[in-house]
């Protein structure tokens, strides 16, 4: 499980970490190639000036011409000597600043595809008059670089919030996956437990028999034990196949009225004769489309669980009810209240109360979990309700009108 989780953790980080590294690149990229284009375009537009010499100041606009560029031109005569220079911007370089700024960069930098804006700070052209341009990209270099800088800080920082909420996305994507492991750990354990107590009976039993042979005592255990192990088998078949089948099930619209009444009374004798009282109240032609194999058992395993949990003398009470667009089934009983702690857990596997009194009464807390997966592969609901020294079952199921 450790392993799974680790694995998840791995995938949904690096995914999320590959989209924000990608994400800052795309954007990176973009501001690079925008502030590139941008400078060609004025690289263009002040190497289309050839009319006059840039000296002739009078000419131009310098906030029409270079926009918020920086421009300085120095002049040359044939022999490559300084002639003149001019400052086409806001700063204080001096002449012998801006030439200087010649001797600094090598001649690559004139050509402007191949500068590097992360790096460079001048553009230099030379025009057809001897005339070498100086253009400051300072601005667009600084940009560039806080840019990136602030990229990768964001980056990091995403980086951390990430591995935070992975974390957290990672333990709720695997919670259900570690309680369903934990789940099948304990039915397992609690299945080995309850087989191996009558396999341990029978074959004790086998052995006094094979030493007595006249002792009936060891072949009834073997034949009590036997059927015990039997119920466990087909209730724990029971199960596995509503945990596996409920897309396969064959359903069909049945009348639920007739089902449920017919049901009941099947067990007004047993009723009786643990002197109890039935009481039913069932509205009449309630169709469901249901599995009616399936809903024969869910009232079996209701009615049984409330006979063996009902006080001496009390009333068992089934009622069905159909309003609107839902079907309630509520079976009832007058017994000892359940805890609140244990209302829900009494849906689950192997969960019993009372070990030593369910095991004289040949239960193994399977009968619940198997309604619970009855009325849930019926898209219900099941709970219990503890009011007023009664306890109810409640089951309940949408209809479409």
């Amino acid at each position: 499980m450790k392993k799974l989780k680790n694995k998840v953790f791995l995938v949904l980080f690096s995914m999320l970490s590959s989209f924000i590294f990608i994400i800052l690149i795309i954007y990176n990229v973009t501001l690079y190639l925008n502030e590139l284009n941008g400078l060609k375009e004025n690289v263009d537009a002040i190497e289309s000036v050839n009319s006059r010499p840039f000296y002739q100041t009078d000419f131009y606009d310098k906030d029409l011409m270079f926009m918020d560029l920086d421009v300085y031109v120095i002049r040359f005569d044939g022999d490559m000597n300084v002639i003149s220079v001019y400052n086409y911007s806001d700063d204080d370089l001096t002449s012998d600043d801006i030439v200087n700024i010649t001797k600094e960069y090598n001649k690559s930098y004139s050509r402007l595809e191949q500068i590097n804006l992360f790096t460079a700070k001048y553009v230099l052209l030379m025009n057809s008059r001897n005339e070498l341009i100086i253009i400051n990209i300072e601005n667009i270099n600084s940009k560039l670089v806080f840019s990136l800088e602030l990229s990768i800080l964001i980056f990091i920082l995403l980086e951390l919030l990430t591995f935070y909420i992975v974390k957290l996305l990672t333990n709720w994507l695997i919670k259900p996956v570690e309680d369903a492991f934990e789940k099948q750990k304990q039915f397992i354990v609690d299945a080995s437990h309850e087989l191996k107590t009558p396999l341990s009976v029978i074959m004790t039993s086998a052995e006094c028999l094979s030493k007595n042979p006249n002792e009936k005592k060891w072949l009834d255990n073997i034949q009590f034990e036997t059927e015990r192990m039997n119920k466990l088998v087909l209730d724990l078949l029971n199960l596995a196949k509503y945990d596996n089948s409920y897309d396969h099930r064959v359903l069909s619209v049945i009348d639920l009225s007739k089902l449920i009444e017919k049901s009941v009374l099947t067990f007004e004798s047993l009723i009786y004769d643990k002197g109890l009282n039935l009481k039913y109240h069932i509205d009449q032609d309630v169709n469901f489309k249901c599995g009616d194999s399936e809903m024969k058992q869910l009232i079996e395993i209701l009615v049984d669980n409330a006979i063996k949990h009902a006080y001496d003398k009390s009333t068992i009470t089934v009622d069905l009810i159909k309003k609107k667009d839902e079907i309630s089934l509520v079976i009832k009983n007058r017994g000892d209240k359940i805890p609140k702690e244990e209302q829900s857990k009494i849906f689950e596997r192997f969960y019993r109360s009372d070990n030593s009194r369910n095991r004289n009464e040949n239960r193994f807390g399977l009968g619940l979990a198997i309604a619970k997966n009855i009325v849930l592969s019926h898209n219900g609901k099941i709970y219990v309700e503890c009011k007023n020294g009664y306890t109810s079952f409640i089951s309940t199921f949408k209809v479409k009108n």
